[in-house]
């Protein structure tokens, strides 16, 4: 047999061994008697402690005491009921303006100037009338409790009084618990389209994840596409949140009704009119100035999210896809297409969030009103021919209708629909007119600007979030005329947002009279002259200054000055303006569209941007240099397909209809770089250096600019 070793203690400790450890003490027992021995602090002989016992250590500092100053002990944060009540009144002020921005909220006591004025059942104030001193304590004044009677007599009289006066109709007990003979009838299934809770948890998920939240309207009813449910719990629930409305498909109204709109919501937040077009936009310049302004107001954040809201078919996707300049999101001309929210990347600091449309159900809205704001689908309706009447007769003008469809005299919407589904061939069996169809060709008119119509601006939006008796907070222009002209003006001016609304292509085909509108144009014309008084004032007080300014160091440092302030502004434009009167005036203000055109989605070959467009060579060397150019461009050109090939590689390639294999690579020119050629050129070559290269000494020469 062979030698055994030893095993190894299973403690993990080896060969080591505690103090007191022997024959006599195992290593159990030693820690068993230490455990008894450091339970107890170790004394002196005075009894004093030399070491304290384990975890029973206490500092040595002394003590720290308070100084008996009367600084400590006064009411240093006492504050009076006057100040309190000026301060809360100017906090509203700037709490309710939607300009100011809340970056952090402060750890003081803020429920004292907060107010409950939102509330509907106002409390009792009865600390006016009576405080505590002259109620209760040695200065109380009150010999018996405050009564509404005297006596007992007066009370039978009160109650007397209220039996003579009772109504049984009136009584909210009977009424709460009464039943009637009839049931209401319930709505179809489709009428809950866009109030799902799947739907509106992917608008909360939007609404959580976003930084600014911009509110998509229809141009043609701005205040009826108004989500105020969630106006209402951004205010309550995200007061930091930045809410924009943006009012797109502007190019189916007019100008003056646009420009009223504008200057109607921007009381109440920044307002852009946006029409939505990859080729031929209005308004993405101004949209995307403002959110690079939201970008650099949270400049310590990585970057901002803006997620797009509202009412289901009023462009949310299509403004997206017009930002990127490309389709990045589905579109189609029907509710309901965008099913689950979207991250979309427009800047390397700003995303883009996509939201499915939600729709605020509303006491007062009618079924025809749900309909014709686009929330449902056409062809899920089962009696469409019900809503046509609302339509010819009330939302659409008889000229328009009669010019669209070649139908000049009709009794009712069934009789218009006979005719019209005789010119178009919708009949059925037996020659009888199919007006399911027809009605639905109307409403798809309707619904896609097809048929001119819009709902004219009110003279003012009393309440903006607005209450159940008046969802829209309309107020009559009869209680208008003590209104300031400032409040006319707009406010996105303190946004730097100015966009020229004669820009605005109008696609729909309005006749004359409700294209233009007086009242708007008298109100631009006083613009008009404001701005010109105001700008020749500026032009004269420059002039002064420069005929005052005798020093040449100063004119030349003003220059420098001047001109690094043009290099960092933008581009400035200037706009001549032309009223129906003749007059024309000139603005300048800069191009946000011009600015922002090439910013996002733009793919301009890097050779157009290279291109030398001065023409003033020599007759001899012209040749040369097109020969020269013709090479550099084809070079470039191979270097922009080579560079989207590249980008096209990363994304997933298409499925090959055939076997054929690539074509093979020679090894020896693009692995081997032992026997590599030297003599080869390299594609992967710089512009710079390529130009460097094609420019020999002699051969051709860059004219000089005169």
């Amino acid at each position: 047999m062979g030698k055994t070793t030893p095993k190894a203690p299973s403690n993990g400790l080896g060969n080591q061994r505690l103090k007191g450890e022997n024959f006599y003490h195992d290593r159990k027992k030693v820690a068993y008697l230490n455990m008894l021995k450091t339970g107890r602090p170790k004394r002196n002989a005075q009894g004093k402690i030399v070491k304290a016992a384990a975890y029973q250590s206490k500092l040595t500092d002394p003590v720290a005491r308070v100084l008996p100053n009367r600084k400590w002990f006064g009411n240093t944060r006492v504050i009076g009921q006057a100040a309190l009540e000026d301060f809360r009144t100017k906090l509203m002020e700037k709490v309710n303006d939607p300009y100011q921005v809340l970056m952090r909220t402060n750890k003081l006591p803020m429920s004292l100037i907060q107010t409950n004025e939102s509330d509907t059942v106002k409390k009792a104030r009865i600390l006016d009338t009576s405080g505590f001193d002259t109620t209760f304590g040695p200065k109380a004044q009150r010999k018996k409790p405050v009564l509404s009677v005297d006596s007992i007599e007066k009370l039978a009289k009160n109650v007397d009084d209220n039996l003579d006066g009772y109504e049984e109709t009136k009584d909210k007990n009977l009424l709460s618990n009464q039943q009637s003979d009839y049931v209401d009838v319930t709505r179809d299934w489709y009428f809950g389209a866009g109030m799902s809770k799947r739907i509106w948890n992917e608008l909360y998920k939007v609404i959580d994840s976003s930084d600014v939240v911009v509110h998509v309207l229809d141009a043609r009813d701005p205040l009826g596409t108004r989500c105020v449910h969630v106006e209402k719990y951004l205010q309550k629930e995200a007061p930091h949140k930045h809410l924009i409305y943006v009012l797109n498909k502007v190019d189916l109204v007019p100008n003056w009704v646009t420009a009223r709109y504008v200057k109607l919501l921007s009381r109440e937040r920044p307002t852009i009119a946006f029409h939505a077009s990859i080729t031929n936009s209005f308004g993405k310049g101004t949209l995307i100035q403002l959110l690079r302004q939201f970008s650099k107001l949270h400049s310590d954040k990585k970057q901002i999210s803006v997620g797009f809201i509202g009412y289901p078919n009023t462009g949310k996707s299509s403004i997206i896809n017009t930002l990127r300049k490309k389709k990045v999101c589905t579109v189609a001309p029907l509710p309901g297409e965008t099913k689950v929210w979207q991250y979309i990347t427009l800047m390397r600091r700003i995303y883009l969030i996509d939201c499915p449309g939600i729709v605020q159900s509303s006491v007062n809205d009618t079924e025809t009103d749900i309909v014709l704001k686009g929330s449902i689908r056409t062809n899920n309706l089962e009696s469409p021919e019900d809503y046509i009447d609302e339509i010819i007769n009330r939302r659409v003008k008889k000229e328009y209708i009669s010019k669209t469809y070649n139908i000049d005299n009709w009794d009712d919407h069934i009789d218009f629909l006979t005719h019209f589904a005789q010119l178009t061939g919708k009949l059925n069996k037996g020659g009888e007119p199919d007006l399911h169809v027809v009605s639905i060709m109307v409403i798809n008119d309707f619904l896609r600007g097809k048929l001119p119509h819009f709902k004219e601006p009110p003279a003012k939006i009393q309440n903006p979030m607005g209450n159940d008796e008046n969802p829209n907070g309309i107020e009559d222009a009869n209680n208008l005329k003590s209104e300031a002209k400032e409040e006319n003006e707009s406010e996105n001016t303190r946004y730097a947002i100015n966009q020229e609304f004669n820009k605005i292509p109008v696609l729909a085909d309005y006749y004359q009279y409700d294209l233009v509108n007086k009242e708007y144009e008298e109100e631009l014309a006083e613009e008009r002259l404001k701005e010109k008084e105001e700008l020749d004032k500026q032009n004269e007080i420059n002039g002064d200054n420069v005929a005052n300014s005798n020093d040449g160091k100063d004119k030349k440092k003003r220059r420098r000055d001047q001109k690094k302030a043009d290099n960092k502004e933008a581009p400035k434009i200037l706009v001549t303006k032309e009223t129906n009167s003749g007059e024309q005036f000139v603005s300048e203000e800069p191009d946000w569209d011009a600015v922002f055109s090439n910013v996002v989605g733009e793919e301009i070959p890097f050779y157009d941007l290279n291109k030398n467009g001065d023409n003033s060579d020599s007759e001899k060397t012209k040749n040369k240099k097109e020969k020269v150019q013709e090479k550099y461009d084809s070079e470039l050109e191979s270097e922009v397909e080579d560079s989207e090939s590249e980008e096209d590689e990363n994304s997933k390639s298409k499925r090959m209809t055939t076997r054929k294999l690539t074509k093979t690579k020679n090894f020896y020119q693009t692995g081997n770089t032992k026997n590599k050629s030297r003599k080869a050129k390299s594609t992967n070559e710089s512009v710079d250096q390529k130009i460097k290269k094609l420019r020999k000494p002699g051969s051709w020469k860059v004219a000089p600019k005169k």
